[in-house]
């Protein structure tokens, strides 16, 4: 069995690929990074170390790696014989892999088996953008023939990695990938540890909007209050409160729109700020709070689920504050943070609002974004 994954950085390697390796398959990583590449060519293993509360070091072998810039012939050739094809890339990253999916799926032998192509991505249905992609830059009408695509949700902290950790990686104990099963038609791959679900909305908003949700918060406020660590944030009372108040606000949405009980969502909630706080993941309020316009985009973490609850009518003070913190949020390190601020500082409160949110004046939560906006420009 082989899979090929796109992306061959800490996720690929202490996630996905790991994963893969533990069921059977021969990973191929390919990614442009070339020193990352080679370096894996160039090695017969690598370590994933778990920590937490039952730590634990995994050696991955037997996997290849080829650079999706200079080996596209090779690259076309591992995806035509392989049986998956997995990205760890990021959703805006997945319209520059979708050709070369295209062509080796292309490649592929008439009558083989098709391939499975499951984009796993912090974003929701990340799968039907690649799918969007691939089928604009595939050559043919016999897509459908040759592959089928799943959505994912996929869920493990893994930090910023040490300087000499090389190709090595320190990951949570906890993890969840799961991948919904109705286009695989009652054929699921045998890969221990992910969830399969009929419906996979419910997986991926409850864990975009409470880890991913929480984790920015976090950083936000953690990063303002001069805390460098992530775990220290969750530490300090007034940053910890305005976590638990913008993840009051989403699960309240995910109990209304998804029936999950509430005692159920009050323990996932529980156990997330438990693994944020964990002591052994080295993550800094910097690291995980770059990024910010994607972050408040229409579709992400923040607006999304605000957006969601005033349609319901029901209150979203938690995470307009976390708006606000993320619009504070401005480091000379990240490049998205310096965007941020160049255009809060040039466009009305209005323009803002629509360039970086994309939220429409006749929307309800439209008038509360649109305040908040306009204290941060005042």
């Amino acid at each position: 069995m082989k899979a090929v994954h796109f992306g061959a950085g800490n996720i690929g390697r202490g996630f996905v690929g790991l994963l893969l390796s533990n069921a059977g398959y021969e990973v191929v990583f390919a990614d442009v990074a070339e020193a990352l590449i080679d370096a894996l060519a160039n090695s017969e293993s690598y370590a994933v170390n778990e920590v937490g509360d039952d730590p634990r070091t995994t050696v991955v072998r037997g996997y290849s790696a080829l650079n999706s810039a200079k080996q596209a012939e090779e690259l076309t050739a591992a995806i035509a014989s392989a049986d998956i094809v997995t990205t760890a890339v990021g959703a805006h990253i997945l319209k520059f892999v979708a050709p070369a999916i295209a062509a080796g799926i292309a490649a592929r032998p008439s009558g083989a088996a098709k391939v499975a192509v499951m984009a796993c991505e912090n974003a929701i249905n990340g799968t039907d953008i690649l799918k969007g992609e691939v089928e604009e830059a595939y050559q043919g009408d016999d897509l459908a023939d040759r592959a089928l695509f799943a959505n994912t949700a996929v869920d493990r902290i893994v930090p910023a990695q040490a300087p000499d950790a090389g190709l090595d990686v320190t990951v949570e104990n906890y993890f969840e990938w799961a991948i919904e099963t109705p286009p695989f038609d009652g054929n699921v791959p045998d890969i221990p540890g992910v969830t399969w679900v009929e419906d996979l909305e419910p997986y991926i908003e409850r864990k975009l909007f409470t880890v991913n949700t929480g984790h920015a918060t976090a950083a936000w406020f953690g990063y303002a209050a001069g805390i460098e660590k992530i775990s220290d944030a969750l530490l300090d009372s007034s940053v910890s409160a305005k976590v638990a108040d913008a993840l009051a606000d989403t699960k309240s949405l995910i109990v209304a729109k998804h029936g999950i009980d509430e005692t159920v969502q009050s323990a996932y909630v529980s156990k997330i700020l438990k693994r944020f706080a964990n002591p052994f993941l080295p993550d800094t309020t910097l690291r995980v709070g770059r990024g910010p316009l994607r972050k408040l985009s229409r579709h992400d973490r923040f607006i999304s689920p605000a957006s969601q609850l005033a349609e319901r009518g029901m209150s979203c003070d938690g995470l307009l504050a976390a708006i606000g913190a993320g619009l504070r949020f401005d480091t000379p390190e990240d490049p998205e943070a310096v965007e941020l601020q160049r255009l809060l500082g040039e466009l009305s409160p209005e323009d803002a609002v629509a360039k970086i949110t994309g939220l429409d004046p006749d929307h309800p939560l439209y008038p509360a974004v649109l305040e908040v906006f306009a204290q941060r420009q005042a």
